[in-house]
């Protein structure tokens, strides 16, 4: 069992703007209303990078801005875990090759790789930190999480993960169709610091995966591959020890112990 430390928690989702309010109708002490969220503009990042940014970045440093807080990002090792990519960029990109000219647009190309929001957060943190970037389906936060729990664990490092996902354009999202733009960001330490939220002990499991008994917010879950996290937490908001099973791959899932 890997085990970690819990600092801070990020979230935005439609309903969920950030952790203050989302922990309120985790914990049942507040209605799910699932409105739609504000355009966001990041905080940290510089004019130029902003304008260029897309709303997956966006939505991306909607819940690592939320987790970091006021805290020194740029010390901060990151995992950034997305199902697709930027299915929008894939498509303008795709529209384009497929014109006479194939004119693509440079801003396009410049957001097309598949770190791009590890880039524009380096930009934005000055963070020399290393960063991984995955993508794993409907198992992204797992994924992530282990990815982000080892690295914390093997490098003695505090580590931020942002598991991030917005629904692709037409074609494309016929065949991928996500419910709304999500992101959650957790940020983990080796060793327990004063505020720390609880203490996770992270498995692999062929157990079935967690679900939830409210049936908007499961429907929400199911929604986007980052909101897979609604279980671990809503045991977090609770202030509650248990367990959750979440997504992975190939046919594992992973265990969560939640100590607080």
């Amino acid at each position: 069992m890997i085990s970690v430390h819990l600092t801070a928690i990020g979230l935005a989702a439609p309903g969920l703007p950030d952790w203050v309010h989302g922990r309120e109708v985790l914990a049942g002490r507040a209605a799910f209303v699932p409105a739609e969220l504000p355009p966001y503009a990041p905080r940290l990042l510089p004019p130029n990078e902003r304008r260029r940014a897309t709303p997956a970045v966006r939505q991306a440093f909607r819940a690592a801005e939320d987790a970091v807080g006021e805290r020194d990002p740029s010390q901060l090792a990151t995992v950034f875990a997305g199902s697709d990519g930027d299915m929008a960029i894939l498509h303008r990109i795709c529209a384009a090759l497929a014109q006479p000219n194939k004119a693509v647009s440079p801003t396009d190309f410049h957001n097309s790789v598949h770190n791009a929001a590890a880039g524009y957060w380096g930009i934005a943190t000055g963070c020399r930190a290393p960063s991984t970037t995955l993508a794993g389906y409907d198992g992204s936060f797992a994924l992530g999480l282990l990815e982000a729990a080892v690295q914390t664990v093997t490098q003695n490092h505090p580590t931020l993960l942002v598991s991030f996902d917005v629904p692709a354009p037409q074609p494309l999202y016929a065949a991928r169709p996500l419910g709304a733009a999500a992101s959650c960001a957790l940020l983990l330490s080796p060793d327990g610091v004063s505020g720390s939220v609880a203490r996770l002990g992270i498995v692999q499991s062929e157990d079935a995966e967690t679900q939830l008994d409210d049936a908007a917010l499961e429907v929400h879950r199911r929604g986007n591959p980052a909101l897979r996290a609604l279980p671990l937490l809503r045991l977090l908001a609770a202030g509650q020890s248990g367990r959750v099973v979440l997504p992975g791959s190939g046919g594992r899932n992973l265990q969560v112990e939640v100590f607080t």
